[in-house]
Parts: C-alpha cells; sequence; structure tokens
C-alpha cells in the first residue's frame, strides 16, 4: 500500500467516526500520515476545541453523495490554475488521491532556507493563491504536514518539521482561513521522497505537504 493509499484510508476512516462532541485525536481524524510504513503519528489538533461536530458547524455542513467527488474536482482544477506558476517551475505539485482528498505539496525552493522555520517572503505569494482557492472551498479541513532533510539530529528534525507546519497553518489563518478547519503535524526526517545523499536530494525532501480534505456530512 502507497503512502498516499493509506493516508486516503486514514482520512476515510476518520470521515466515518461517529464521536461527535468530544475533542478529535488525531488518529481519529486523519492526519496518519506514514500508516503503511508503519509510522503512525497523531499530529496535534491546531485548535484544542476542534471536534468532530465543530469542524461541520465551522464549515456549514459536510458533503454528501456525488458531491463530494465534483466539489474536489474542482478544488483541484483551481488549485492548479492559481499555482500554475509554481507547478511550471517545479516548486509546487497538486494531486487528487482519493475521492475526499488533495495533496498540495510544496517545495523548499520557494518554501524555507535550511534549517530555518520562517516563511521565506517570496513564499508568501503563493500561500496566498492557495488560501484564496481554500477560502471559496471551504467544506475541507487542511492538514498541513512539514518534513525535512536528514542533516541534524532525529529529534532536532522531528521539531523543525512541526514549527515549519505551525508556520503554514499560522499564516493560512492569517490569510481567512478559518483556523477550526487546519490541523498540523512533523514527519522530520522519516519520508524523503529523494535520497538524502545528493543537495538535490535534500532540498527535495525539505518539503510542505497539505492534505485538503472534504468534510463528508454524516
Amino acid at each position: 500500500m502507497s503512502r498516499y493509499l493509506a493516508t486516503m484510508l486514514a482520512f476515510s476512516l476518520a470521515a466515518a467516526g461517529c464521536a461527535t462532541d468530544r475533542p478529535l485525536t488525531y488518529a481519529e481524524s486523519g492526519a496518519l500520515i506514514g500508516l503503511a510504513s508503519g509510522a503512525v503519528i497523531g499530529a496535534a489538533a491546531y485548535k484544542k476545541n476542534r471536534t468532530k461536530g465543530a469542524v461541520v458547524g465551522a464549515v456549514g455542513g459536510g458533503l454528501a453523495g456525488a458531491a463530494v467527488g465534483t466539489y474536489m474536482d474542482n478544488q483541484k482544477r483551481d488549485l492548479e490554475k492559481n499555482l500554475a506558476a509554481e507547478i511550471q517551475a517545479g516548486q509546487a505539485r497538486v494531486q487528487k488521491i482519493s475521492d475526499q482528498v488533495v495533496l498540495v505539496t510544496m517545495t523548499s525552493q520557494t518554501a524555507f532556507d535550511t534549517d530555518s522555520s520562517s516563511i521565506k517572503p517570496a513564499f508568501h505569494s503563493t500561500l496566498n493563491k492557495l488560501a484564496d482557492v481554500v477560502v471559496r472551498y471551504g467544506k475541507t479541513t487542511l492538514t498541513v504536514v512539514g518534513h525535512t532533510d536528514n542533516v541534524g539530529s532525529n529529534e532536532y528534525n522531528q521539531k523543525l518539521s512541526e514549527r515549519r507546519a505551525l508556520a503554514v497553518a499560522q499564516y493560512l489563518e492569517s490569510q481567512r482561513v478559518n483556523g477550526m478547519r487546519l490541523a498540523t503535524a512533523g514527519r522530520g526526517e522519516l519520508d524523503p521522497v529523494q535520497p538524502n545523499a545528493t543537495a538535490a536530494g535534500r532540498q527535495a525532501n525539505r518539503r510542505v505537504e497539505i492534505y485538503v480534505e472534504a468534510v463528508v456530512q454524516g
């Protein structure tokens, strides 16, 4: 099972959960990144009172039936349109990984300097474009996941990836994305997309992934 498929499965299980009023753990709410490799994590909710009921209320009710796929298809199309320059330059990718989940990947070319969780000024424009779309498509949650290369200790990289994810979530909230829709997680150096043996590989691994998930009714 691929990591993306595993994540999609985790999201689907979370959407089927019956709890509505108690705080969701992210083992329940969808951030089971790395499930396929056995590296299951639970991401801390961006808002401590982020319950399933609160999220549904914040987005004005969930999606149902065939509307889910159409809604996410349209959102993916608009993300690709807004981020066309970044996609063409290899600075972003947009993938629909299930009917309910679109994955946006941002590379270190625009996001962060090495060993930094401060968002580069040039990355503000990219995040503004993303926020423009997700504000219009409000019936979704966003889980921001930070990643690093393998330079430094595992513990340090884990903390750095968490700080990067939090910085992106906070910036998105400053751009009118409802904080109740946001959650963060860090994966440190655990999920490289390229070998860390080269500078190019390490750069590819210093990335931020944003899982945009439909809020499904029921």
